[in-house]
């Protein structure tokens, strides 16, 4: 099989998605997919066996929920523009907005396109443990949300329910947290609500995810809130642990007594999570070492960083410690590359794009897609 490739593994993918159906069901609640962590079309149908229903942030993930998933979106975008709001409404819903003068702006338009369409507002509780600046939603100064002090006492006409989005990868134990926290500023508005949406980054198929926590407290809410239908729209949860990325080295540089496998994939065209989050990911059959540990490796160690075969000076990671010293066409796969990679890679640089396939559950290797010349030069039109 060439490299660089993008495996989904059939198995995982459905040990994932019947934990999660089971959660919904015990819980009470609606778990959705989350479009901005895993929007592969192809695998809907396997989806769909466990769920019913999606959301977006834009209106082409709004399209691709209606068209693809055959369902209308759960749609929220911090700004919803004069030329596609239309046709955002029509392919959802739901659709939550972002700010008071959002919905003043657009509220009736909406809902002139999409009579039955469902109208929330999203709130900022001003509390989150996410530690990564980039990705905290509730950071002072944060675009995202009305407060509980801009909120008016009585809530403008149609709107049936708030969205709050607070975690990223987070666990439970966080989420009862942070839960105090949206109760205690915004309770006072939900007899005007019929759904609470508590949004993503709930990483219940995590190993150490504590579940039986979160049911028990997606069951008192409900029972606090009987009236209010409660959803969750975790990414990350849906394809976490579900197949890898395999790349190879395709040369072996070293200065200053660093040594740098140069792989034929890279992090900041294929893996951008590893430098925004940032982590460092598994790689099979590596001891995974702190940085400074590349600068130090004593021969025989077999100590590397890995960098991306992209021009920016930074698109390499490390370091690892391999069992062998590295060659040009040594294997090198990634873990748990499925979620956040596919939607944000970029063909920076001009860089060749890994395939994506599904390993079904018999072995047999599916091509999803492969890229070529013209996937980059359409997009440079």
């Amino acid at each position: 099989m060439d490299t660089p490739i993008y495996i989904l593994e059939e198995a995982r993918l459905r040990d994932n998605l019947s934990l999660i159906r089971t959660v919904a069901e015990e819980a009470g609640v609606e778990v959705i997919l989350a479009f901005k962590a895993y929007a592969l079309w192809k695998t809907f149908p396997i989806f769909k066996e466990y769920i019913h229903a999606t959301t977006a942030s834009s209106l082409f993930e709004a399209r691709l929920a209606y068209e693809e998933f055959g369902v209308p979106a759960h749609t929220f975008s911090p700004a919803y523009t004069d030329g596609e709001v239309d046709d955002i409404a029509r392919c959802s819903s739901h659709l939550t907005f972002n700010s008071l003068s959002q919905y003043e702006r657009y509220a009736g338009r909406v809902r002139g396109i999409r009579p039955d369409i469902s109208l929330g507002l999203r709130v900022n509780p001003e509390y989150s443990e996410v530690g990564t600046a980039l990705y905290n939603p509730c950071a002072p100064g944060t675009r995202f949300g009305v407060s509980d002090k801009a909120m008016p006492k009585v809530l403008p006409d149609g709107v049936e329910g708030f969205h709050c989005h607070c975690h990223c990868e987070s666990g439970s134990d966080v989420f009862e947290r942070t839960l105090e926290h949206i109760e205690r500023r915004f309770s006072p508005w939900f007899d005007q609500l019929k759904w609470m949406n508590f949004g993503g980054g709930h990483l219940m198929t995590r190993k150490d995810y504590d579940i039986p926590r979160l049911i028990r407290m997606m069951k008192d809410f409900r029972q606090r809130y009987p009236w209010l239908k409660v959803i969750l729209e975790p990414g990350s949860a849906f394809a976490w642990q579900t197949g890898y990325l395999k790349a190879a080295v395709v040369d072996v540089v070293e200065d200053h007594g660093i040594k740098t496998a140069i792989l034929n994939v890279s992090f900041t065209c294929h893996m951008p999570d590893c430098l925004e989050m940032p982590y460092q990911p598994e790689v099979r059959g590596a001891e995974a070492l702190p940085l400074e540990a590349a600068d130090n490796g004593r021969e025989g160690d077999h100590v590397y960083r890995l960098g991306g075969n992209s021009c920016l000076a930074g698109d390499f990671m490390g370091a690892w410690r391999f069992d062998h010293a590295l060659q040009v066409g040594d294997e090198i796969i990634f873990e748990d590359m499925l979620h956040y990679t596919t939607v944000k890679t970029t063909m920076f640089n001009g860089i060749t794009h890994p395939s994506i396939a599904l390993q079904r559950t018999d072995g047999r290797i599916e091509m999803l897609r492969q890229y070529s010349y013209e996937d980059y030069r359409d997009r440079m039109d």
